[in-house]
């Protein structure tokens, strides 16, 4: 279980006493839950072994990933709006963990998971956001997970 867009030390004990097995860090400035790595360190040195922290992006920066990875020991990103290619070289270049978050609305948008095959390690299905929405994702909306029953999954998925 990830719980995602930890910001304080509240949530990250709440989640680490409820089991969580991943912590989710944010790293987008339009996000209310935005870290900068900095902010990050602390919360990340709450967590013990056996909790991964995921840092979570949209399209970045591989210097705003660098600088994450090193302050808050980042275990895996996932990347929201980001191209196949420049996923693939944030993963070679910094050997952590790839997962790919794929929208979904319809099982359509479940194609778009097949150009990851190589480019990432896993695949995070989120729901769709409104068009014209400021962020990709953690806005508590849900899709109908029956659109995943007998697809097929280029990569093992959450």
């Amino acid at each position: 279980v990830k719980i995602c867009g930890l910001s304080t030390p509240d949530t990250v004990d709440a989640a680490v006493r409820h089991g969580a097995s991943h912590v989710g860090f944010v790293f987008f400035p339009p996000s209310p839950r935005n870290l900068s790595p900095e902010q990050a360190v602390g919360l990340a040195q709450r967590l013990p072994a056996h909790v991964r922290s995921v840092g979570v992006y949209v399209d970045p920066e591989p210097a705003l990933v660098e600088r994450a990875i090193a302050a808050a020991r980042l275990s895996a990103i996932q990347l929201h709006r980001t191209m196949p290619d420049k996923a693939a070289h944030l993963r070679d270049r910094f050997g952590v963990e790839t997962w790919a978050a794929i929208a979904v609305k319809t099982r359509a948008d479940l194609d778009a998971a097949q150009v990851f095959a190589d480019a990432a390690d896993r695949l995070v299905y989120d729901a769709k956001t409104p068009d014209g929405a400021a962020l990709p994702g953690g806005m508590g909306l849900r899709f109908d997970w029956a659109l995943l029953d007998g697809a097929r999954h280029p990569l093992p998925w959450a």
